[in-house]
């Protein structure tokens, strides 16, 4: 009986210890969803379409992180256009950062949008939303709204605990 206390107080203890870790991480944190009347930021870079070992797709992120270091304030964004479900499925994706303006060898993208929902996550890596959580719970206000989204989502890397996850609306 001794045993048993012993066990289930320190099991106890334990899941309190994992509780507090994972608040304190920011797992317990909402995501916080606005509906923002402005078009998205005006992006400069790459699209890439292959497989997510291919070097190419490092190569890309890597070149678009030099060239953000170039301009204090912007921000690395991302668009899956084609999302892959292992490491040999093909997928297409633009990486860029946030410049008005064209950049030597990037492609410049502009949005015809003019509202978009806004969802920020905050947190911890290992603890923050997935993103089809995230996309659920933008699927739900935009619903809840009477909304239509454009079908395609902009991940904003704001720093390594907050990233902001634009959904565009038509």
């Amino acid at each position: 009986m001794k045993k048993l206390l012993i066990t289930a107080f320190v099991l106890l203890i334990l899941g309190l210890g994992g509780y507090f870790a994972y608040d304190q991480l920011g797992g317990n944190r909402p995501v916080e969803l606005s509906l923002e009347a402005k078009s998205p930021d005006t992006l400069s870079g790459k699209t890439f379409r292959g497989t997510p070992v291919d070097k190419g797709l490092e190569q890309l992120f890597q070149k678009i992180q030099r060239t953000q270091k170039l301009y204090p304030g912007a921000k690395l964004h991302t668009i899956y256009y084609t999302e892959p479900a292992g490491k040999q499925d093909t997928l297409e994706v633009f990486a860029g950062i946030n410049l008005p303006f064209g950049a030597p060898d990037l492609e410049l993208k502009e949005f015809s949008e003019t509202r978009y929902i806004l969802a920020k996550v905050t947190g911890s890596k290992w603890v923050m939303a997935s993103p089809e959580t995230i996309k659920e719970k933008i699927q739900d206000y935009a619903k809840a709204n009477k909304l239509i989204l454009s079908g395609y989502f902009i991940d904003k890397i704001v720093s390594k605990t907050e990233v902001h996850v634009i959904a565009p609306l038509q």
